[in-house]
């Protein structure tokens, strides 16, 4: 699967970067690169802890495939 990040600039000038597909992953920078930087970031954080949690979902899902040997 592949994440959409949203990107747009904010009036004060800085940046919010966005992962619809993830709620909550939104990140501020004060540079458009940090901004995608730092959703990134959390976005990956999140679905780590979704994993560690026992969750499953179609985002986690499709990004891993198991198969036995």
């Amino acid at each position: 699967m592949t994440f959409t990040v949203e990107i747009e600039q904010e009036t004060d000038g800085r940046w919010i970067a966005e992962i619809p597909q993830i709620p909550g992953a939104m990140a501020y920078g004060s540079s458009r690169q940090e901004a995608v930087v730092r959703v990134e970031a959390l976005g990956l954080r999140v679905l780590a802890e979704r994993i560690e949690q026992g969750e499953s979902s179609p985002e986690i899902d499709q990004v891993f495939a198991v198969a036995t040997a």
